[in-house]
């Protein structure tokens, strides 16, 4: 390691910036979050220069620095594109021991500036020593994804109640407290009550723990999440997904969930898988009402994570009634339903104006076996539609479609695996289905569109002679 990463407390200290390229106005902007004193000495200020440095806290001079003027500077920042000018510049600060940052020219610095995600006062820096900017900069852009923006808050109300949390409770209920305060609870806290009232209701149970002997740490109850694992791509999760599921002490999974995602989850989690497979023991809809009840009630964070968007055939009204009527708070995040996964893999947009102006979303099965729907409509041409849980329904759906009118040649595109490394997409027409998905050996999950082609078989079927869809 060539660089030390340290942080410099910069309140009532001097920086001193010299030069007036894009580097110093960058760097002056960064300054401008610290309460630092800044001298700014630019022969030939921009105007963004001018009017950053209308701030009190900034002096501007258009002549170079003098050596008074350098002695009780903490930091000096150089424009990295004029070094040789100011050769005696960087030779003076050698000489009263000022370190000095050749903007965006390691070879000539003393140190170097970080890259930032600024949460303040939860602060990340990010450095390649000079080596990768531009990845460093994909980094900052990773860790500003999975930091919530309420971090600083979180922090500072830690700040504030951090006294009373030392004299309410003992080591080990402290370390439980404080395991449970940055796992979500100040986040949900926050959200509802900002940080003030927050502050009052944590002071209140601090207070009441402090005259408990016990003093065994505050017993909240967390909101159930019903969190959308979309259609399996690890990168397609909302970042609330993604943070829940970090944080989820116990996870209860539908089958279809990919194990990319599953590996998301803490080691220490409590991992239920509640799917129904074909012919192997499946979990009944009141089982898993049952399981989130009794985990909720527990104190757990509990996530129950469906594939694609958990509003989209995923019975979640069931589940939420369950809670409403245990009393128990829930969240739902949506996800990426396996449709909208599908279409983006055919190129194929849902709806367009000069094809279809609707457009169906349909399950082939339901708890009572194939589902009826009105095959008549979904007959017609020009009609679209996405049919779920298709796969064991080929048949059945073939069926009904032809008997209500619909053209044998009406376009078919089946997506296996949508957005997983192992996705399949196949083409065929509806006179085919029952057939193709046998001999294609699909095994889903899988999106069957009906009235609708991938955009590579659309291109290469004549306009004239294609059907309508």
């Amino acid at each position: 390691m060539k660089y030390f990463p340290v942080f410099f407390d910069l309140d009532e200290r001097i920086v001193v910036l010299i030069g007036d390229g894009l580097g110093i106005e960058a760097k002056l902007i960064s300054l401008l979050k610290t309460k630092a004193t800044i001298r700014v000495y630019a022969s030939d200020p921009s105007y963004t220069l001018r009017t950053l440095t209308e701030d009190n806290r900034i002096t501007l001079n258009k002549q170079l620095p003098t050596e008074s003027d350098l002695r009780d500077a903490t930091l000096v920042y150089l424009d990295g594109q004029d070094v040789r000018s100011h050769r005696d510049i960087r030779a003076l600060c050698k000489v009263l021991g000022v370190p000095v940052n050749c903007i965006d020219n390691a070879a000539s610095s003393d140190f170097i500036s970080s890259a930032i995600v600024d949460r303040d006062p939860i602060v990340v820096a990010i450095s390649s020593s000079g080596a990768a900017p531009v990845f460093v900069r994909k980094i900052k852009s990773q860790i500003e994804s999975l930091l919530r923006p309420d971090t600083g808050v979180v922090a500072r109300l830690a700040q504030l109640l951090r006294p009373r949390v030392y004299t309410a409770l003992d080591g080990t209920n402290r370390r439980q407290f404080w395991q449970a305060f940055f796992s979500g609870t100040a986040s949900d806290r926050l959200r509802r009550h900002g940080l003030q009232e927050s502050r009052r209701i944590y002071q209140r149970e601090l207070s009441d723990l402090a005259s408990d002997s016990d003093g065994q740490g505050t017993n909240d109850v967390h909101p159930i999440a019903l969190v959308g694992a979309g259609p399996g791509d690890p990168e397609l999760l909302t970042l609330k997904a993604r943070k829940l599921i970090d944080e989820a002490e116990v996870i209860l999974f539908d089958r279809l969930v990919s194990p990319e995602i599953m590996d998301l989850a803490r080691r220490e989690a409590t991992l239920i898988e509640v799917g129904k497979r074909p012919g192997g023991r499946s979990w009944t809809q009141e089982d898993i009402n049952q399981a989130l009840i009794d985990h909720g009630r527990a104190g757990s964070r509990v996530v129950r994570l469906k594939s694609g968007d958990p509003m989209i055939f995923g019975r979640a009204d069931e589940e939420l009634d369950a809670l409403q009527a245990a009393g128990l708070d829930y969240q739902v995040v949506p996800g990426v339903t396996s449709a909208s996964a599908a279409s983006a893999s055919i190129g194929t947009s849902l709806t367009r104006r000069d094809r279809n102006s609707a457009f169906s979303f349909l399950t082939a099965q339901d708890v009572r076996g194939f589902a009826e729907h009105d095959w008549r409509a979904l007959a017609e041409t020009g009609a679209t539609a996405a049919v779920y849980m298709g796969v064991r329904a080929a048949r059945f759906l073939q069926g009904r479609l032809l008997l209500h009118g619909a053209n044998a040649n009406t376009p078919i595109c089946v997506v296996e695996n949508a957005s997983r490394k192992d996705e399949r997409i196949i083409d065929f027409e509806l006179g085919s289905l029952s057939s193709q998905m046998q001999a294609h050996d699909v095994q889903g999950p899988a999106i069957i569109f009906v009235g609708l082609r991938s955009r590579e078989v659309a291109s290469q079927v004549t306009p004239a002679l294609q059907p309508a869809v």
